[in-house]
């Protein structure tokens, strides 16, 4: 009786640098095949493991600037000295499809996201304590100690700003933050301004049709 939108879900997934969130995400995208990643833009240094158009698309700071003027991302932010971003291209072609899209984006990027698309979902993951995220922005060993400390400073001010966001989920342990996340994501399916119509089918309609006939003429209602 109830027909639920077409349209896919945007979902806005945030958290500090440490917290898990690409684990987590590639975690999701392994137990529900109906979600789509968007691939975000850096100008960020390619490390040793990243993979272009998988990892990110990277452009020099130049390159990335001028696609700002070309309006070709959808959001973008400065972060940490180094440009990320959105590409329009393919959301709203995914969204279109009934998939589900994954932004995985930072807070900057996520509140422009929220005053254009504020029906979209935003989920904030955190570190369990602090002590933890030190422990695996230290553990990563892929930055200075001077950029660590930085990291570290951005998270402790994104992690002020988690009341922005529509739920918020600890990463204390994979496999829990991972079916909270995607709880989350059936139940948001399930609320009514997300519903398209009520309607009722055949055989539903037929019988509303029936009682108002027999309502009519008084006559005992049959039904076969």
């Amino acid at each position: 009786m109830i027909k639920t939108k077409k349209q896919g879900l945007l979902i806005v997934i945030s958290a500090p640098s440490g917290a898990g969130k690409g684990t987590i995400i590639n975690e999701l995208l392994g137990k529900n095949d109906n979600l789509w990643l968007s691939i975000s833009a850096t100008s960020r240094p390619k490390r040793t493991n990243d993979i272009e158009g998988v990892t990110y698309y990277f452009y020099d700071k130049d390159e990335f600037e001028n696609k700002i003027k070309d309006d070709y991302f959808l959001e973008y932010a400065l972060y940490a000295g180094n440009y990320y971003g959105t590409p329009k291209k393919y959301i709203q072609e995914h969204l279109d499809k009934g998939q589900d899209v994954i932004l995985e984006i930072e807070i900057q990027g996520a509140m422009q996201i929220k005053k254009i698309i504020p029906e979209a979902l935003f989920i904030f993951i955190m570190p369990p304590s602090l002590k933890e995220l030190k422990k695996r922005l230290v553990g990563r060993g892929t930055d200075t100690k001077k950029k660590i400390l930085e990291r570290f400073k951005i998270a402790y001010q994104e992690m002020n700003e988690v009341t922005k966001y529509n739920y918020v989920v600890v990463n204390d342990d994979i496999t829990e933050a991972t079916d909270k996340i995607l709880a989350i994501i059936k139940s948001e399916k399930c609320r009514v301004d997300r519903i398209e119509e009520v309607f009722l089918n055949t055989e539903e309609e037929y019988m509303h049709e029936m009682l108002i006939d027999k309502d009519l003429d008084n006559s005992p209602l049959e039904i076969e």
